[in-house]
């Protein structure tokens, strides 16, 4: 018994090694998964296609919670689905003074990031904006509305990703609760 326990010790720092080597080959191979059999390959963009402008018979709206002055909505006919995991749509934010804001933006799931493709103009026209970056979503007074569409609709913890209708219907129920 001696034997088999020291035999036991005198293994356990190359058995943390060894798991050390797999670890970091797992988070630098590509693998998600511990049995895949093969690396997943880089994720790469798609270039989206900029969508028609919203019109006001499709905007959803979002609740935001009692400390929101604006007015928030999703254009339900821009929103998508694309095959590199990102959630395109458009959104409208009319603040309490009257201005509005719209602007064609992106959530990807994986990196809970958020990324800005156009912004609208007041003649209906997207321009492209100056930075186009993928940002950290962060669940503050001010960007609000990217944590809500991630945690509630859009990349449900512990669940598989919906699909694009059944986003709508859920952006469609939660907007009916209000």
């Amino acid at each position: 018994m001696a034997a088999v326990s020291r035999l036991a010790r005198s293994c356990l720092p190359f058995f943390f090694v060894a798991a050390s080597v797999a670890l970091v080959g797992c988070a630098t191979g590509g693998r998600t998964y511990l049995f895949e059999e093969e690396a997943k390959s880089a994720w790469k963009e798609v270039e989206p296609e900029l969508p028609a402008f919203p019109e006001r018979a499709n905007l959803i709206p979002l609740d935001l919670g009692g400390e929101s002055t604006s007015l928030s909505f999703i254009d339900e006919k821009s929103l998508t689905l694309a095959e590199d995991g990102v959630v395109r749509f458009t959104l409208v934010v009319r603040a309490a003074g009257g201005a509005q804001n719209v602007s064609f933006e992106g959530i990807r799931c994986e990196t809970a990031e958020r990324k800005l493709y156009a912004i609208g103009r007041n003649d209906r026209e997207w321009i492209k904006p100056r930075a186009g970056d993928w940002q950290r979503i962060s669940d503050n007074g001010y960007n609000r509305q990217y944590a809500l569409l991630a945690i509630d609709f859009f990349c449900p913890r512990g669940a598989i990703l919906p699909n694009r209708d059944e986003i709508v219907k859920s952006l469609r129920q939660a907007a009916r609760l209000r």
